[in-house]
């Protein structure tokens, strides 16, 4: 099972999107140990002072797909959640230093906290999908997947040009463009689509 990441896919304003969209998406791996699931409480890794957090929704992938057409992409998704990409802003910044990859500042165990799915039956237009954040009962970010800049489907078919999607894996489609910012050990973090609570655990 894969976990792939896409990043700086959202605007603030819809009149953005079409000079964002270069068809140029950024897009990285995390490795399996990093899930927390069951709305576990996670431990502050060691590793990191500057731990930055991003509320996302997570596309699970439902069937095997290569080379996918973008109008084929969507009935690739089987259920939607919602998941924070964790980063170490501080290792990452150091890796960047000497033109490093993300691999250990994306990857450490604990950097993909997800929530329970949702069928994609569920969802009647994946193009006006509201989640959001709060963290000690304060919001911090809400997303609206109309400002995505790559859509669901764009994401999938520029992946699986590049790699098999298999069954199970997920897809964290980016981070609404503003409100990501530190957590500290002791936050309580709560994230929800269409105001349903899915995501819900502290860091301790």
């Amino acid at each position: 099972m894969k976990i792939i990441g896409i990043g700086k896919n959202y605007v603030e304003h819809a009149s953005e999107i079409s000079a964002a969209n270069t068809g140029n998406q950024t897009i990285f791996t995390k490795p399996e140990s990093t899930l927390v699931t069951g709305n576990k409480d996670i431990v502050f890794p060691k590793i990191t002072n500057q731990l930055v957090y991003e509320v996302e929704l997570v596309a699970k992938i439902g069937k095997q797909g290569k080379d996918i057409a973008l109008e084929d992409a969507n009935a690739y998704i089987s259920e939607i959640g919602v998941g924070i990409d964790y980063t170490a802003a501080d290792v990452l910044a150091a890796s960047r230093e000497k033109k490093g990859p993300w691999a250990l500042a994306k990857g450490f165990d604990g950097a993909s906290p997800i929530s329970s799915f949702k069928p994609v039956s569920e969802f009647k237009d994946l193009s006006a999908i509201n989640f959001d954040l709060k963290i000690n009962g304060e919001q911090k970010q809400v997303g609206h997947t109309s400002l995505m800049i790559y859509t669901f489907a764009e994401i999938i078919a520029y992946v699986s040009s590049f790699m098999t999607l298999e069954e199970g894996d997920l897809i964290f489609t980016g981070t609404p463009a503003i409100g990501k910012g530190t957590n500290v050990k002791g936050d309580h973090l709560q994230a929800s689509i269409e105001g349903e609570l899915l995501l819900d655990f502290k860091l301790v």
